[in-house]
């Protein structure tokens, strides 16, 4: 007889509990200051979950790896989530990382403690850093931004960080309180063809199916997406001189923004912009040269260019695939598919970031209208 699946609600309130006394554990051991959880920047939607994914997998004793869950009451039984019991929400995260214990419990502790600091966007202490930490902090983070994308997760966040905040103050002074807004709820003001993937053709747009049953993730895709798709389309970033060609209905022949001239609070933004739009350009270089080799060798396995692959996990997330007869060639494409996911959160990161600016999410609102 199967076993029943625990409750969502249950599994959401275990994981913020932890999430609470993960992001304390980072402030005391200085890999967030108080400063950067006040401020709440987007990045920490993404190293928040992900730290508390990393503390986890530090204290798992099981094998297949479980997580233990707090008591609902006192006189509750001990609970522990795993593949058996978890709700099919959540299946894919528990599987990455479940994935990911036994490389971190096999890292030396100075290697743990590196990982902690990558997952936090710090620089690895040791010298050379083991190349394993990067590949680990990647997974944890794809499934981090994964879990930021929920509106459950996003409606609790501040409370999260409140607490991590309010965690070993002497009660005296100035409170300081986290500036954490969650975003706006974009199943009320985005549909797959408001946002211009719906099935115009005959055959719909991946995302398509993606609004229909998580509209949040559906939008923050389509940001990323809309990323790519500017940096990759010809003779908008040019990164050698690093500038974007700004064109408009008014001065279709453009003119060349450089971020000296774009406003300060949004140069990071583009500064990331440019460099994802180098690093995009070289991939789809770097992708083209590897499949017109593998033709000119009459290989009959083409492989998967990596730029299409960074797409597939925007709209699919990081996934866990099964054991099969491939596994080999798999772990051969380990650091191929590393790289992937590493490039395609860092498209994610800066979407979410976009989608917190006040005048993006204005125009958002404006355009929803029509």
């Amino acid at each position: 007889m199967p076993r029943s699946k625990l409750d969502e609600e249950y599994v959401q309130n275990s994981f913020h509990t932890y999430l609470k006394s993960s992001l304390t554990q980072a402030k005391v051991e200085r890999l967030i200051e108080d400063q950067v959880l006040a401020s709440a920047e987007a990045d920490l939607m993404i190293s928040g979950p992900a730290l508390c994914l990393y503390f986890a997998a530090l204290r798992c004793t099981t094998h297949p790896p479980s997580v233990p869950l707090p008591r609902a009451t006192k006189s509750a039984p001990p609970l522990e989530l795993s593949a058996d019991n978890c709700p099919p929400a959540f299946l894919g995260f528990l599987a990455v990382w479940a994935a990911a214990v036994p490389r971190i419990q096999g890292l030396i502790p100075q290697d743990q403690h590196d990982l902690a600091r990558i997952i936090c966007g710090l620089q690895p202490i040791a010298i050379p850093p083991n190349s394993e930490c990067a590949g680990i902090a990647a997974d944890l983070r794809a499934v981090a931004i994964e879990i930021s994308q929920r509106r459950t997760f996003q409606d609790r966040y501040a409370s999260d960080l409140q607490a991590a905040l309010d965690a070993g103050s002497s009660g005296s002074g100035l409170k300081v309180k986290t500036s954490f807004v969650p975003p706006p709820v974009y199943s009320d003001l985005l549909s797959p063809e408001s946002s211009g993937y719906g099935s115009k053709n005959s055959q719909p747009h991946p995302l398509a199916r993606l609004f229909k049953y998580d509209p949040p993730r559906a939008h923050f895709a389509a940001v990323s997406l809309a990323i790519l798709e500017v940096a990759t389309t010809q003779g908008i970033i040019l990164p050698d001189q690093s500038v974007i060609m700004c064109v408009s209905a008014r001065e279709p022949g453009g003119h060349k923004l450089t971020p000296d001239a774009c406003p300060e609070p949004l140069r990071p933004f583009m500064t990331e912009l440019i460099a994802i739009g180098r690093d995009a350009q070289e991939m789809q270089d770097e992708d083209n040269e590897a499949t017109i080799k593998a033709i000119e060798r009459g290989d009959e396995d083409i492989p998967e260019p990596r730029f299409e692959r960074v797409q597939v996990i925007i709209i699919n997330g990081v996934r866990v695939d099964g054991g099969t007869a491939d596994d080999g060639c798999r772990r051969r494409k380990r650091s191929v598919e590393g790289r992937a996911v590493a490039f395609a959160n860092r498209v994610n990161a800066l979407g979410l970031s976009i989608s917190r600016i006040k005048a993006f999410r204005d125009r958002e609102r404006k355009y929803s209208m029509y």
